[in-house]
């Protein structure tokens, strides 16, 4: 029996009522800022090899998520057919995974299916997650029951950039 979401990472546990907010942030300049310029903000410890050839990717949390987006052939076909460097800047990515607006109406259609928000689940934790999954959607279409991918590094820097966290876990 299929459950939706059953193979989804799972949010954050730290989270308190307050923290829970539909509203857009503050930073709304910062956030323009980070978007347009991720790499000056999330520097790698080390240098980043042969695995990277957009110039966005940073080191990951364990070697087999070091993964670049003009190494996954169904995502360098997009980046090449528009002229690209990196997925990241590819306009479908932008609007897609990285509009709250978008991401709003995703969250609706997630309280749907889900019920309610945890008391303590961040709505920044929220919209990292369905952008990880409008990205899997955009790229896949549809994955199915066990069948996962590790999603390039410059992708999850981006997203994590706009949608930050005190903790992250990786690919599990």
């Amino acid at each position: 029996m299929y459950e939706p979401y059953m193979y989804e990472p799972m949010t954050s546990q730290n989270q308190t009522d307050d923290d829970i907010s539909l509203e857009p942030s503050d930073n709304d300049e910062d956030e323009e800022e980070l978007l347009q310029n991720p790499s000056q903000h999330l520097e790698p410890s080390e240098p980043l090899g042969d695995w990277c050839s957009c110039g966005n990717c940073i080191h990951m949390e364990t070697p087999r998520e070091n993964k670049c987006c003009r190494h996954t052939n169904i995502v360098d076909g997009k980046i090449e057919e528009n002229g690209l460097q990196c997925i990241t800047d590819h306009g479908g990515f932008v609007v897609n995974c990285l509009n709250r607006h978008v991401l709003e109406t995703s969250y609706y259609e997630y309280l749907q299916e889900n019920g309610p928000l945890k008391e303590n689940e961040l709505i920044q934790e929220v919209y990292r997650y369905l952008a990880y999954r409008r990205f899997v959607r955009w790229v896949y279409q549809r994955l199915g029951k066990n069948n996962r991918r590790i999603l390039p590094s410059c992708v999850v820097t981006k997203i994590r950039t706009v949608f930050p966290s005190q903790q992250y876990n990786g690919f599990k």
